[in-house]
């Protein structure tokens, strides 16, 4: 979708240079707070039936900002809601996941870090994921914002997907890589 990325970059910058120019103004971890309630957001819009909504004609702005806030588990500040309104005037509430995801790059482009989502057949706890980040970070060679996700077809191991890179440790994979090197 390259589209969309084109018409999310422009927000996610303003966004960005904002936030950074507020965040050194107030000494506070302004960044960090508007990623979180822009990541509720962009869940938010990824929801097909408020879409559908929002691109009804007999639908207006204020309605849709009302549903979408009523949604929201903690309230948004006030450029939080400034831009909101915003994107729904603008019809772009379809491009909010993508802003997001480009907000978090320019986050990471900033820390020197990425996001880093690893799949795991089984529950991983807090210490043996500490563990894993300190291998991974190494591997990868910058600091990494992992998520766990579970993904039981993996029968056991783990799958880490950072950015392009994949790094499969699963046994699925190896179970793969067998079949292939018998039928060979």
């Amino acid at each position: 979708m390259a589209e969309l990325a084109t018409i999310a970059r422009p927000y996610a910058e303003a966004l960005f240079k904002a936030c950074s120019t507020a965040d050194a103004a107030s000494g506070s971890d302004v960044i960090a707070a508007t990623a979180a309630w822009l990541d509720a957001l962009a869940a938010i819009a990824a929801d097909r039936q408020l879409l559908q909504f929002a691109d009804n004609p007999k639908a207006q702005s204020v309605q849709v900002f009302d549903v979408i806030s009523s949604v929201v588990k903690a309230p948004l500040p006030k450029h939080g809601n400034n831009f909101l309104r915003t994107i729904i005037e603008n019809s772009r509430l379809i491009a909010l996941p993508a802003i997001a995801e480009q907000f978090r790059a320019l986050v990471n482009a900033r820390s020197g870090s990425s996001d880093a989502v690893v799949y795991s057949a089984f529950p991983i706890d807090a210490q043996a994921l500490t563990g894993v980040s300190a291998i991974l970070e190494k591997r990868f060679g910058r600091k990494l914002n992992l998520t766990v996700q579970p993904q039981p077809d993996l029968i056991g191991g783990i799958r880490v997907v950072v950015g392009d890179e994949v790094l499969d440790t699963s046994v699925k994979a190896r179970l793969e890589q067998m079949k292939v090197a018998l039928s060979d």
